[in-house]
């Protein structure tokens, strides 16, 4: 292995996907058809070459949120005050149909730093509960961009396992801080990075804010904190209580103060004279823990605020509407970096996107269906799902079906103990649909154009077969595409029995989980039995 000006020349093969097929990580295409002798010879001419290159690349700040859908006040959110992240949308692209892979915070965060689906990369439940990818060495953010020359860093939790898989030359704050202590840590321990070298950065900063619980003020953050009387509860539960009204207010609070951190970030930032050769990306990990979203397919789950923004390089002021995902993220970043693309990644690089004049080539040839799932997040809620969207439609595949959904019960009973009666007496449409949550069929089908908050399946109308037909088959063939291990019947099985066999009085216990689908998801079936 040759390293030269930061980047490397690698003859080793390693796995490419969870099966663990591979492929020849190289310096470019060029190389591939030198030899090893003039592959030296080109590496030896590159230290005489001036490393303008270095200078050139843009720093990449990433900055992560926890537990927020787009309840922003670009977003449209009237009752948040979040004018630094409105100024960051001003000034750069926002997306409105962006989306994570799974509602999970170590489902979603493997997915972006790998670039794959939870079912590619192993990370289908939570670090904490001894779930892990399949394999250490799967390509990463981390690793390509620290071979690539740049500066590697993290703040705040990573709770993706293993944790060595992603070689950070910085790591503060490792923990989830969800008792929100030292908050201003955050922005000094960035500033400490950020002005250590010269060398082109990337630095993921990832906040506590809004994971439960709801810290209503902390560091005096918000200055006047909103009160259930201030706001009304999220549209998308279809319910109004005074507890959903607290719960609401509380929420939108660690949203503001949320803002105020990143505020700060950025100071640092621009103080430091690198913002205007800086890419910020501004993303949550996945939807509110309410009703209807962490830990659900719903679009309350699902869906999350993205904003890019490069100053002289994207476009200003921008909304996209196209279907974007966080599995995006890893095509971009590496293609900004100039570092060598990994193959077969499902996301696309959202360049073209970010450009003032977008031409109705690149948006009319972007993607048509977006995909996510489900697994579970501890033992207590495991009920996989397979979901795909297009323009207006939104397919959910339960592959438990007619089952209790036993996310509901834990929902409830954590938060919302009281809930059952409301619900009892909610309208027919809204009743139903917590129902439909509690004891899923086989699918649901929304349009999301005339009812955005899913309320109405439309799965058994016969106006809508065709639709239903045509996303089946696109749904299927993705889970194809992407070596689906739950398109196995023993392996779901085999899975739901690893989990009920930590169940305790109906309560789960970690000490009692044993996990071993990593080592049988992608087994052939014939050695399964």
């Amino acid at each position: 292995m040759i390293n030269v000006a930061h980047a490397t020349i690698s003859f080793n093969r390693v796995p490419n996907g969870p099966r663990g097929s591979s492929h020849l990580l190289i310096l470019s295409p060029l190389v591939r058809r030198l030899t090893v002798v003039a592959a030296t010879a080109l590496c030896l001419a590159l230290f005489a070459m001036p490393r303008v290159f270095a200078a050139e690349r843009p720093n990449i700040l990433l900055i992560v949120s926890e537990d927020n859908g787009p309840e922003l006040g670009c977003y449209g959110e009237p009752f948040v005050q979040t004018p630094v992240l409105d100024r960051l949308a001003a000034g750069g692209v926002r997306f409105h149909n962006a989306y994570v892979p799974q509602a999970g915070c170590s489902q979603s965060r493997a997915a972006f730093l790998t670039g794959l689906y939870p079912h590619q990369n192993g990370q289908i439940g939570l670090a904490t509960w001894k779930f892990r990818m399949y394999r250490q060495d799967t390509p990463n953010i981390v690793r390509s961009l620290k071979t690539a020359g740049y500066r590697t860093g993290i703040i705040g939790k990573l709770h993706v396992n293993p944790a060595s898989a992603f070689p950070f030359d910085m790591q503060k704050i490792p923990s989830a801080n969800f008792s929100r202590k030292k908050l201003g840590d955050y922005a000094k321990h960035a500033e400490e990075f950020i002005n250590a070298s010269n060398e082109s950065f990337f630095l993921s900063v990832n906040y506590p804010d809004a994971h439960r619980p709801f810290i209503r003020q902390a560091r005096g953050l918000p200055k006047n904190p909103l009160t259930g009387d201030d706001v009304r509860p999220l549209a998308y539960f279809g319910l109004d209580t005074p507890q959903l009204r607290d719960d609401t207010a509380d929420y939108y609070n660690c949203m503001n103060r949320l803002d105020s951190l990143i505020g700060d970030l950025l100071t640092v930032l621009q103080q430091s004279g690198k913002a205007d050769n800086t890419l910020i990306v501004y993303f949550g990990d996945h939807g509110a823990d309410l009703l209807r979203g962490k830990r659900t397919s719903y679009e309350g789950g699902v869906r999350v605020p993205l904003i890019v923004q490069w100053p002289g390089r994207t476009a200003s002021n921008m909304v996209r509407q196209e279907l974007v995902s966080t599995l995006d993220l890893m095509p971009t970043l590496l293609e900004v970096a100039g570092a060598e693309r990994v193959p077969d990644l499902p996301g696309r690089s959202l360049l073209p996107l970010l450009k003032t004049h977008v031409p109705d080539k690149v948006s009319s040839q972007w993607r048509r269906y977006l995909f996510t799932e489900y697994h579970l997040h501890s033992a207590h809620n495991f009920y996989p799902q397979r979901t795909v969207r297009d323009e207006r439609y939104k397919l959910i595949q339960n592959l438990q079906p007619g089952q209790n959904n036993p996310g509901y019960a834990f929902t409830l009973n954590r938060f919302f103990a009281d809930l059952p009666n409301t619900i009892k007496v909610a309208p027919d449409h809204v009743r139903a649909a917590y129902h439909r949550t509690q004891a899923p069929p086989a699918y649901e089908l929304y349009d999301l154009h005339s009812d955005p908050y899913e309320f109405r399946d439309l799965a058994a109308a016969t106006e809508y077969l065709t639709v239903l037909a045509e996303l089946k088959k696109q749904l299927a063939a993705w889970r194809i595409r992407t070596d689906d291990p739950l398109l196995i019947p023993e392996n779901l099985h085999r899975l739901r029995a690893e989990i009920d066999a930590c169940l305790e009085d109906g309560d789960a216990n970690k000490s009692r989980l044993t996990l071993t689908y990593p080592d049988y998801f992608f087994m052939p079936q014939s050695k399964q039995r």
